[in-house]
Order: structure tokens, then sequence, then C-alpha cells
């Protein structure tokens, strides 16, 4: 019927625009039928090309099946978890290496030892895969729980409700460093990295609170069953304490120390008071009052809430309303704020601290409050601290800055306004929507990164040193040897 309205047309008097027009399309139509030529792939992909997600342009940029709920560097591999399975990427290329179904993931391990762990919800088991090419490492079919961590692997299998073991594994080990029995597993402590009693991180806009990938374990751990928790050293396995909090109390476990936080209410407000506690003895080590870790809602002082903090340290708000950083080894207080001035980031070593007139953003040294650098930012910024560099999210230009914490200097600026979704060694990960895209540290986008070196690595085809990851000792050394055992540090 086409072909004989455009000889109609010809019979007519020509063929004018719209006959070769349509002739055109049912050429073209026929041309790709028999397989001949098929140019609709090409078009295709032409109208779906994606637009950069950043200026300078990033070293690759994919698009995904879905919006991401996590991403993770691993070692060669960027780890993608959707909501029904996780994926692996070339950290080099951005080519998929391998897909699974899977309804949790999580990445446990360093640089060099990275492994992926895959699970269903509702299913016993996890799958420790390889995270280049996917291939299962180990499998388990008992565990309803695991914790993964930069250095460790630890999972709670349980006989009955009341009837529990946790196991420690090396990520890439194929045998339990330790076992040890509990007495059952609180209900909430299901998948992937279920809630234990530590500190909740700082919030930042467009930067993802996983962006530092997985942390190395802490010395102790406090698991919470039957209203109770069971402090556990994970060097040995052993559990030191199985406490009960008061009715005025809150317990978290941070820096190897039992906190006990009390918040009473009194003449219409809060009065709040931390004691240390030894986790071996339970005696009081050190205490404070009047710092509110930001534990209790406003209604009564009741605690819902661990207190804001990462690693070893804790933040809170002093008397006359600076925040400060406490050390929850010793309770030493390493930072107080300026008044105005509001805290972004934290971990053991720096503070990234919005300045009170909110016009920049202050690299703070801990111990010392030394000022170590400041650059401008807007009101509305937000910051995080990586092992391997520190983020800016500004607003107004949109921008994304990977920075060195100790000396503020850039390692990439980006004019973007997607997240930052996973920091390495060499560069980081951005995304919007389904796109993804890597960006590597001291130059432009268009390198390969180079594998993970140790501390201070030159960056590739970059004009200086890309930051080591920062040690785990501690703010006072506590986790690490020291050097000198007769020296009084």
């Amino acid at each position: 019927m086409i072909v004989a309205t455009v000889c109609g047309v010809a019979k007519g008097g020509g063929l004018g625009v719209r006959g070769w027009l349509l002739l055109g399309l049912v050429t073209v139509v026929v041309l790709a039928a028999t397989g001949v030529w098929n140019p609709f792939p090409a078009i295709w992909d032409w109208v779906d090309r994606s637009e950069p997600i950043s200026e300078p342009d990033v070293v690759w940029q994919q698009r995904i099946g879905g919006t991401p709920r996590s991403v993770t560097i691993a070692g060669d591999a960027v780890v993608v978890e959707q909501r029904t399975r996780v994926e692996a990427r070339s950290l080099a290329t951005g080519t998929q290496l391998w897909e699974r179904k899977a309804d949790w993931s999580a990445v446990a391990g360093g640089d060099r030892d990275p492994v992926v762990v895959v699970g269903k919800l509702l299913v016993k088991g996890y799958e420790v895969l390889d995270p280049t090419t996917g291939a299962t490492r180990r499998r388990d079919g008992d565990a309803v729980a695991v914790w993964t961590y930069r250095n460790m692997l630890v999972d709670a299998r349980c006989v009955d409700a009341t009837d529990c073991t946790l196991s420690a594994w090396d990520p890439r080990g194929t045998a339990p460093l330790w076992t040890v029995f509990v007495p059952g597993v609180r209900s909430g402590l299901l998948g992937d990295n279920p809630g234990l009693l530590g500190t909740r991180r700082l919030d930042a806009v467009r930067i993802d609170e996983e962006v530092a990938g997985p942390e190395p374990v802490p010395p102790l751990l406090g698991f919470p069953i039957d209203g109770r928790v069971h402090v556990l050293d994970t060097a040995t396995g052993q559990v030191l304490q199985n406490v009960e909090p008061g009715r005025e109390e809150r317990l978290s476990v941070v820096g190897g120390r039992v906190l006990r936080i009390t918040a009473r209410s009194q003449d219409g407000a809060c009065y709040f008071a931390i004691s240390g506690r030894d986790s071996a003895t339970g005696q009081e080590v050190w205490q404070r009052a009047g710092i509110n870790l930001r534990t209790a809602d406003s209604a009564g002082c009741v605690q819902r809430e661990d207190p804001q903090g990462a690693r070893n340290v804790l933040i809170g708000v002093s008397p006359d309303g600076r925040e400060a950083v406490l050390d929850g080894y010793d309770g030493r207080l390493l930072l107080v704020t300026a008044a105005g001035e509001k805290l972004l980031a934290v971990d053991d070593r720096y503070a990234l601290v919005r300045t009170a007139d909110k016009r920049a953003v202050a690299g703070r040294e801990l111990g010392t409050g030394r000022v170590r650098w400041t650059r401008p930012a807007g009101a509305k910024a937000g910051a995080a601290l990586t092992p391997y560099a520190g983020l800016i999210a500004d607003e107004k230009p949109s921008r994304l800055v990977a920075l060195d914490p100790r000396t503020g200097r850039e390692l990439v600026n980006l004019r973007t306004s997607a997240n930052a979704l996973a920091v390495g060694p060499n560069g980081m990960i951005i995304g919007e929507g389904r796109e993804i895209g890597y960006v590597r540290f001291g130059g432009g986008g268009g390198v390969v990164p180079a594998p993970p070196g140790g501390d201070g690595v030159p960056a590739p085809g970059g004009t200086g040193q890309v930051p080591g990851p920062q040690d785990n000792c501690g703010p006072k050394r506590e986790l690490c040897p020291d050097p000198d055992p007769g020296k009084d540090g």
C-alpha cells in the first residue's frame, strides 16, 4: 500500500518533499528488515548519549541499570549495589566485569585484599566473591548477619533465638580466627552491617554516607541483646562485659572504652554526664559533665540515638553552645570550636569546620586545634573525611573538591552537580542518577589509574603526592604497638 501510494504520487506530478521522505523511510525499513543495513541502533545510541557529568571530564562514564544504593572501590574494581543485584566494573575502563542477583552486598578488606560479600533478605547465609572475577571464594549457609571491615569480617549464626555464635574471619580467609558464644542476636541484626552501639557519622549533602569504604575493625564491638550490651574484644573474640544500662543511661562502645552516657531531666533542661569505663574491669577511667552528645531528644531527655563521631572520637556540644571533639579513649578535649563555627566532618586526626562567617571551610588538627588551611566555601557546603582525601561539596556553582586534609592541597576540583559515591587511593567515583564516572586525583580525566601504592604514592600524571591512607592507631595510638615501650608517652 505504501509503495502504491508513492507510485501514485509520482504519477500525479512528482514525489515532492513528503514523497521523497516517505520513500527514504520505506527504503531504510526494507534494508533493516533484510539485514542489509540497520542504522537504528546507532541513531538510538546518539539520542541516548549521556552528557558528561563533570567538568573537567571523568576518566570514564557509564550508565548502569538502576540508581545505585552504594558504590565502593575494591582494588581494581568498582562494586555497585542496586536494589536486586550487584555488579562490578573495571576501575580502569568502567566496563562491566560481572553481575549477580543479590538483595544486599558489602565490601570487606583493604586495597590489596578486597572481597565482596553478597546475600539475600530473609535467607540465611552469604557468599564471599572476588571483586574482579565474581568467583566465589567462600560460601556460608547458616549466618544471619555479617559485619564487614577493612581487616576483618564478622558473622553471626543462631541455632535458636537464645543460642548464637559470632565468628571472625580474615577477609580472604577460609577458617575463622575465633568463635564465641552469645545468648541470642536482636531481631534487627540481620543482613549486612546491622547497627551496633558505636557512633553515627555527620551527614553531608551530595556525599554518600559510605564514601570512605570499609573502616578498620574497632578494638571493641557492642552488641545489643535483650536490653543488655555484650562487649566483644575483636582481637581475641572474648566477651569482656555483659552490661545493663541504667534507667537514664545509654551505652556506647567507642575508642576501646565502654561509655555510660547519662541524660537527666531537671529544671526544664537536660543535664549530661559521660563516664568512660575500662572494657575488662568496668572501672571508670574518665568522666565529663555538661557535654551534650546529641543522644537525647527534647522530650524528657530520652536517649534514642548513638552519639555522633567517627572511629575513636565523639562530637558533642559544650554548655556555651560550642561544638567539641572528645577522645573516646581518655576523654580529652581534642578540639573546641569558636562561637558560630560548625563541625562538618571529623576523624581521628582532623576536623573540617565551617567558619563563623559561613564563607569558608577550615582544616583543623585534633589535639592542638591548629588551623592547617582555609578555603572559600558556601554557607551550605558539606564535607567528609576519608582515608585518602577530604571532600567538600559546594553549591552556586555546584562543585566537588577532593583535597589533602593535612595541607588543603587540591587533588581534584570538579564543576558538577553529581554526588561523591566512593573514594580510593588514586581517585573517586561520582554519580548522578544512573550515571557513574571515575575521576583521577592529581590531573584531568582520560588517564588510566595506576595500581594502589603505599603512603604518598605519586599520582600518575599528577603534580604532587596523593596522600596515603591515615593510620588506624587512634588519637593516643592505643591500637598500635609502642616502638619504645620504655618511653612514657
